[in-house]
């Protein structure tokens, strides 16, 4: 699974229509995010870093329920936008979630652990179970 990484305004228009996570590098406005979902219809979620979050208003949070598109806090660790306009997922982690499933995990115990395991973000974790 990728995440295309976005770190300008101006960079949103330059999105496809088939983005489906994007994160936001930048503090988005509420039009920002508004142009955002217009501009990608099959958006599933944005992840934007904790502190950004918490600016965000209320109005913002209800457009993306209505959109049903969720919003998650978190960062991607180590990656390097200048190489690759995308942050990976990588197999192993679905790989991980399916192993712990199989050994009776809850969510909640897969979602800890995988904290533990990977620099993922609790909310980008849930997400993905």
């Amino acid at each position: 699974m990728k995440i295309r990484v976005v770190s300008s305004k101006e960079e949103i228009n330059t999105l496809g229509n088939g983005e489906e996570i994007v994160h936001m590098a930048f503090r988005p406005s509420n039009k920002d995010i508004f142009i955002l979902v217009q501009t990608c219809p099959s958006l599933k979620a944005i992840h934007v870093p904790s502190s950004y979050k918490k600016t965000l208003s209320r109005s913002t949070e209800m457009f993306l329920e209505m959109q049903n598109v969720a919003l998650l806090k978190g960062d991607v660790w180590g990656h390097r936008k200048d190489i690759n306009e995308y942050y990976e997922i990588k197999p192993q982690i679905f790989e991980r979630i399916d192993e712990l499933r199989t050994d009776g995990a809850s969510d909640d115990d897969i979602r800890s652990r995988l904290e533990k395991e990977t620099r993922l973000s609790k909310d980008l974790i849930k997400f993905l179970i």
